[in-house]
C-alpha cells in the first residue's frame, strides 16, 4: 500500500477531511491540523497550499488504533505485534528488496516548489518535518531510515539536527572522520510500513527496510537514485537527493518539538541539495511536531520496547502504554504477589533510559490509554506514601543539559492483593446496550 492507496482508504471510510479552500502554509495550516485534531481527529487533504504546486496530506498516524490496523495488530495488540515485527526483521536480510527500473515520469523539482510549512510561532522558519533520511553505513553499508528535522534555508540547503543518539548521526561522523561526504535522500509521502520502520528503534546493525519488508511480508520496490548508489522506495511521493557537508555547521532552529517547548537556535548540520524530484501529482505529507501523528507511534514504539524487555524480566506483565506523553509509561499487570507492582515498576525504570520518567502500574480493570484512570486508581486504591517509588539522580533523556529530564518516579496504583473483592468497580446493567439515539 502506497500513501495514495492510504488516502482512498480513509476518504472512502469517511475518516478523511478535504480542505478545498486556500490555506497558507505560514501558521494556518497548522492552526488548522490543531483544531481538528482536538475534535474529529480525522485526516486531512489540504488541496489548495498557497505557493505550492502539490496538496498537503496530515494526521494520517493520528493513533494507537490507526497503527495497529497498518501492522495487522489486535486492538489491544500493539506491543506483541510490533515485537513479533522485531523479531523477524533480520530474517527478511537480503530479500527486503526488489530491484526495478527507474520511473520514466519522474518530474524535477525545486525545494521553492514545495509546501514552505511553518508551523509553531517562533519557529525560524519552514521546515520538513516528515521527510526520512535514507543513508548507508559508510564502511558497513548497513541501511538506516530515520526522522530529523530540517530547515529550509535555500533550493541548495537544508539544515538538519542529527540528535547525537541516532544511527544517522554515527553514520556522518564515520564518513565525517575521513574528511568525506555522506550521501543521502530525503523521502517525503513514503509507504506506510517505511514510515513505521522510520520510527522504529533496532540495533545499529540491523536495517529498517528489513524492517518494513516485515511489516509488508513482501519486499520493498526500489530504482536506483541519481546522484548516489542508494536505492529509493518506488512509491516514494518526493525525493531529495544530497549529502551531508563535512566540518560544517550552521546556526538551525528555534524550532517547536515534540515534548511541547521550543529548542533554541544551535550550530547543526549543513545537507546539500543535489536534486530533487517527485512522482507525477505528488503528495506532500505534512507532520505538525508534538501532534497526535508526531506522537502516536514514538508512544506505541516506546510502549512496545517497555514491553518486550518487561516479558524478559517479570511475570504477568498484559499491556503497555505511553499517555498522555511519551515521558508517561502505564503498566497492565495480572497481579501474582503483593510487591509484583513494585518489581515491575523497578524493571520498566531499566527498559528505556530516555522516556520512562514516570511510570505507573495498575490492575486489569484500568484503562491505560486513559490517565484519569490510572490517577484515579492511585488515589482510591492505597496509600500515597508507601506507594511511591522515587530513584534521585537517575540520567534520563539524552539532550538534558539542565538535568530537567534527570530522577524517576514509580506509582503503584494496584489494589491489595488480599482485598480485591473491595475494589470491584461500579458498574451498571445494560449501560454498553443503550442507544441514545432511541431516546431522544
Amino acid at each position: 500500500m502506497d500513501i495514495r492507496s492510504l488516502i482512498d482508504e480513509l476518504d472512502a471510510s469517511g475518516e478523511l477531511l478535504r480542505i478545498r479552500k486556500e490555506v497558507d502554509p505560514e501558521y494556518e495550516l497548522a492552526a488548522v491540523i490543531k483544531t481538528v485534531q482536538h475534535s474529529s481527529n480525522k485526516s486531512v487533504l489540504f488541496e489548495n497550499v498557497r505557493g505550492a504546486t502539490m496538496p498537503v496530506v496530515t494526521n494520517i498516524y493520528n493513533s494507537r488504533q490507526r497503527l495497529c490496523q497498518m501492522i495487522g495488530a489486535e486492538p489491544d495488540g500493539f506491543c506483541p505485534r510490533w515485537n513479533d515485527l522485531h523479531e523477524h526483521t533480520n530474517g527478511r536480510v537480503g530479500k527486503e528488496s526488489t530491484l526495478i527500473d527507474r520511473p520514466e515520469d519522474l518530474i524535477d523539482r525545486r525545494l521553492s516548489d514545495m509546501p514552505q510549512i511553518t508551523y509553531h510561532e517562533k519557529d525560524a522558519g519552514p521546515y520538513f518535518t516528515s521527510a526520512i533520511f535514507l543513508a548507508k553505513h559508510p564502511d558497513t553499508g548497513v541501511e538506516n531510515l530515520s526522522f530529523h528535522r530540517s530547515m529550509f534555508v535555500s533550493d541548495t540547503e537544508l539544515r538538519v539536527r542529527l540528535g547525537s543518539s541516532h544511527d544517522l548521526c554515527t553514520f556522518q561522523a564515520a564518513a565525517e572522520e575521513k574528511g568525506n561526504y555522506l550521501d543521502a535522500v530525503m523521502l517525503i509521502g513514503v509507504e506506510p510500513s517505511l514510515f513505521l520502520a522510520g520510527g522504529a528503534r533496532l540495533p545499529a546493525e540491523w536495517s529498517e527496510i528489513a524492517f518494513a519488508s516485515a511489516i509488508n511480508d513482501a519486499p520493498i520496490n526500489r530504482y536506483k537514485a541519481r546522484r548516489s548508489d542508494l536505492l529509493i522506495p518506488a512509491a516514494t511521493e518526493i525525493v531529495i537527493e544530497g549529502r551531508f557537508i563535512p566540518d560544517e555547521r550552521r546556526p538551525e532552529g528555534p524550532f517547536g518539538e515534540f515534548m511541547g517547548h521550543y529548542v533554541e537556535i544551535g550550530n547543526n548540520h549543513v545537507f546539500e541539495v543535489l536534486q530533487a524530484y517527485t512522482r507525477s501529482s505528488p503528495i506532500f505529507h505534512g507532520l505538525l511536531c508534538g501532534s497526535n501523528e508526531d506522537i502516536s507511534l514514538l508512544e506505541a514504539r516506546t510502549a512496545a520496547k517497555t514491553y518486550r524487555h518487561l516479558s524478559q524480566v517479570v511475570s504477568g506483565v498484559v499491556d503497555v502504554a505511553c499517555a498522555p506523553s511519551v515521558m508517561n509509561t502505564t503498566i497492565k499487570i495480572k497481579k501474582q504477589y503483593e510487591h509484583h507492582a513494585k518489581d515491575v515498576l523497578m524493571a520498566a525504570f531499566d527498559a528505556d533510559e530516555d522516556y520512562n520518567k514516570i511510570c505507573a502500574v495498575v490492575d486489569e480493570d484500568v484503562n491505560i490509554y486513559d490517565f484519569n484512570e490510572v490517577l484515579w486508581a492511585f488515589a482510591t486504591r492505597g496509600r500515597a506514601d508507601t506507594r511511591t517509588v522515587v530513584i534521585p539522580d537517575r540520567p534520563g533523556f539524552y539532550r538534558d543539559e539542565h538535568r530537567d529530564h534527570w530522577g524517576r518516579l514509580g506509582l503503584d496504583a494496584t489494589c491489595p492483593l488480599d482485598r480485591k473483592d473491595e475494589f470491584v468497580r461500579n458498574s451498571v446493567p445494560e449501560e454498553t446496550a443503550i442507544n441514545l439515539a432511541d431516546y431522544l
